[in-house]
């Protein structure tokens, strides 16, 4: 032995300890390796390779630009994930707040003018030609398309597209007539 054991001294052969400092990995080198992961993990919440692809390119480019603060981060892949599922929550408010805007929210419709309305649309769709009235049903009512509907009705698709807008264009000036 080189030295006494009890003073901390390293004996023959027995391993000394090295510090090793890891240096910290590029941002192309940490993108490299959570790249396919992140993905993953944004493709299961959302369902949609589009929506999932956008997701993780804002993470990525979140993080880059914030790259001198993450990379010095214990876990930097967790900032990652966290500021990607951000983004996910963030885009499903903003849907939420759309779709808000564009549904009105439920209106006391009066009972009377809603019979009302219903009687004049019913008086407006008997004075359709008949082919007209079947068209329109087909197309607009029950959500046929107009190759369906031809099928239907044993005429051209061109023919039920023609009856249903003519008939659009009668039901309007009936009804406007009625009002």
């Amino acid at each position: 032995m080189i030295g006494n054991a009890s003073s901390g001294s390293l004996a023959v052969g027995e391993a000394q300890p090295i510090a090793v400092a890891i240096a910290p990995l590029t941002f192309e080198e940490f993108f490299e390796v959570e790249r396919r992961g992140l993905f993953g993990a944004v493709y299961l919440m959302t369902g949609d390779v589009g929506e999932a692809e956008d997701i993780v390119q804002d993470a990525f480019l979140a993080v880059w630009e914030r790259w001198d603060r993450v990379r010095e981060m214990e876990h930097a892949a967790g900032y990652l994930y966290r500021t990607a599922m951000n983004g996910f929550r963030s885009r499903r408010r903003r849907l939420a707040c759309a779709a808000r805007r564009m549904i009105p929210i439920g209106r006391d419709d009066d009972p009377c003018e809603a019979a009302d309305l219903h009687d004049e649309v019913v008086r407006a769709m008997r004075g359709l030609a008949p082919r007209q009235r079947a068209a329109i049903v087909l197309t607009e009512l029950l959500g046929y398309r107009s190759a369906e509907a031809a099928e239907l009705l044993g005429v051209k698709p061109t023919t039920v597209r023609n009856l249903a807008a003519q008939a659009r264009c009668a039901l309007k000036r009936a009804m406007d007539e009625q009002r």
